[in-house]
């Protein structure tokens, strides 16, 4: 298990935290909310969040190819396309929400008016490194979604 944390930790401080962390560091500070289960009830909403503002307003970064093959290895099928794969990906990510019974933001008492707030307060850090900045009703959106 150590060796597995320090590798992890290795790994993030490299590549960064990103969106799912700096709203989950905003939630936690607020709720109840076990960090772990936070990344994961955020991780499809957030991906799909990225992907939807990557499309639309950087067409051409590399992340959407990094997100394609993401979604590549989860479906264990490398003859998707980049679309295909970034779907297979967000499926693969909303399956595990489900299989997993991941909470709602609801069961942690969160609430509709509380995602202003929690926008507010999710620019920390771990924000500079998302593969694009995300605009305050994106973010608004990634908590309604987990909501």
């Amino acid at each position: 298990m150590s060796w597995a944390a320090c590798c992890s930790g290795i790994a993030l401080a490299s590549a960064g935290l990103g969106a799912v962390h700096g709203i989950v560091a905003a939630l936690g500070a607020a709720f109840p909310v076990p960090h772990g289960i936070g990344c994961g009830m955020l991780v499809a909403a957030t991906t799909r969040a990225n992907l939807v503002a990557l499309e639309a307003r950087a067409p051409g970064s590399p992340a959407l190819a990094r997100y394609a093959d993401a979604g590549r290895i989860l479906a264990g099928d490398r003859a998707l396309t980049d679309p295909q794969a970034r779907d297979a990906l967000l499926a693969t990510l909303d399956s595990w929400t489900v299989v997993l019974r991941l909470p709602r933001l609801a069961d942690f008492g969160v609430t509709p008016r509380d995602l202003p707030g929690l926008v507010a307060e999710s620019r920390g850090s771990s924000m500079r490194t998302n593969p694009i900045l995300l605009a305050d009703e994106e973010i608004a959106g990634i908590l309604a979604a987990a909501l």
